[in-house]
């Protein structure tokens, strides 16, 4: 596939549609065609599971402090506590296709919904062992989602792709923004403190399982038809430049969905007003994510929005460091450019595997390899954010930590953004 042909032969959101698991996509099932109402609740299930992927993350941030407070945790044990999650993108989510082929994908995504719904109960004990191993439940069960979910849209929605990619993409950023927003008001509501506030995001991971299980438990696992592999990727220069954006990208967006709220908390704002502003920055992502993707592919090449969105992230980042939070331009204005640059980031690290990939097969074995090495490198982001805030005793020394991730993600993006592709090819499997 040459890049003209990835730019023009099918709507961009439906390009990203591929994940580890894309050349090992069961053959379509042999069975009638289902009806309409089966592919609206397929859909809004999708979309359902989506929302379940990101308040893990957000949630804990709003009331870390609290946590802090009433357990004595350490500013080490709160950074690790916070990065858990992420290394577990990274360490499962190469375990996905497997577990997919072995019991189905309906049905692994059914033991993911379980798994993050366990973990989420279990935050709720006010218990410091439990509160890490829940998150490492939690997370193993959205590091397999996230790889199969786009698969199962692949799959059973190619016709639609554009469509659930943009409702895909604004679940995941709904769930991020309601955790960030609402955890506080409930702690506040509820009265029963952080516990419960922590606890109740497991009402939508339980509505979720519930409309799930029986459209999952009766499917069985269908065989690949996969007779490819792909040679050459991990020893090619511009495969690492494309995973280094994704990670580096992931590190600062993990870095704001972890610490923004109590760095802003530090510099004088509410709880509630602090989660606020998470959740606005993370609701705009969604309109830069359904607008990049369409705006690279048309682009000769894609290094100048590299470095325009990199900057602009870090701009804003440090603005929320030490600009005034007051005013015309305050706090609000910064999350929305923010918001604006972190999502368009997102948007092209994945144009990129696409458009630096010569066939499907490549892309595939590329996303795998950036979502796996990428978030690894993303968990760094958080957990030296929050040694950083622990050595100094403010988070104004974690503005060296932006700007270094900034410069690292310029020189990536200038790498990855080259109009050419990666030096991989795809062979048969003997």
């Amino acid at each position: 596939m040459s890049l003209a042909t990835a730019a023009t032969a099918r709507h961009p959101s439906d390009e990203l549609l591929i994940d580890a698991e894309a050349d090992s996509l069961p053959a379509p099932r042999p069975t009638p065609a289902p009806t309409l109402a089966r592919r609206i609740l397929l859909g809004a299930s999708v979309v359902l599971i989506a929302f379940n992927l990101r308040p893990v993350f957000a949630s804990l941030s709003v009331v870390l402090p609290e946590i802090i407070k009433a357990t004595g945790l350490s500013s080490t044990a709160a950074s690790l506590l916070t990065t858990l999650p992420i290394v577990c993108l990274g360490v499962f989510a190469p375990l996905a296709p497997g577990l997919g082929r072995r019991f189905g994908t309906e049905r692994t995504l059914l033991g993911c919904m379980v798994l993050i719904l366990v973990g989420t109960v279990l935050r709720g004990t006010g218990n410091i062992p439990l509160l890490f191993l829940a998150s490492a439940i939690a997370g193993s069960g959205i590091a397999v989602s996230n790889v199969l979910l786009s698969g199962l849209v692949k799959r059973d929605f190619a016709s639609q792709a554009a469509l659930m990619m943009g409702l895909y993409t604004m679940a995941v950023c709904g769930g991020a923004a309601s955790a960030a927003g609402l955890t506080v008001p409930i702690e506040h509501s509820l009265g029963g403190g952080w516990t419960m506030a922590l606890a109740m995001w497991a009402l939508p991971a339980a509505l979720v399982t519930l409309i799930w299980a029986p459209q999952a438990l009766p499917l069985k696992p269908v065989a690949s038809e996969s007779g490819f592999t792909v040679r050459g990727l991990w020893r090619d220069r511009l495969a690492w430049q494309v995973t280094f954006f994704m990670g580096l990208q992931s590190a600062l967006a993990y870095i704001v969905m972890g610490w923004l709220a109590p760095i802003l908390r530090e510099r004088g704002l509410g709880s509630e007003t602090a989660g606020y502003v998470v959740s606005l920055s993370v609701m705009t992502q969604v309109v830069t994510c359904l607008v990049v993707p369409a705006l690279a592919v048309k682009l000769r090449n894609q290094r100048g929005l590299a470095v325009a969105l990199a900057m602009l992230t870090v701009g804003a980042m440090l603005a929320m460091l030490f600009a005034p939070l007051g005013g015309v331009f305050g706090v609000w204005a910064w999350a929305v450019l923010l918001g604006i640059a972190q999502g368009g980031t997102f948007a092209l690290a994945l144009t990129m595997i696409v458009l630096r990939s010569p066939d499907s097969h490549v892309a595939a074995h590329l996303s795998g390899m950036a979502q796996g090495v990428g978030y690894m490198v993303a968990a760094f982001g958080p957990l030296v954010a929050g040694l950083l805030h622990g050595w100094t005793g403010s988070f104004r020394a974690s503005s060296w930590l932006f700007i270094g991730l900034g410069i690292a993600l310029v020189i990536a993006g200038l790498g990855a953004g080259r109009t050419m592709h990666v030096g991989a090819t795809t062979v048969p499997r003997h």
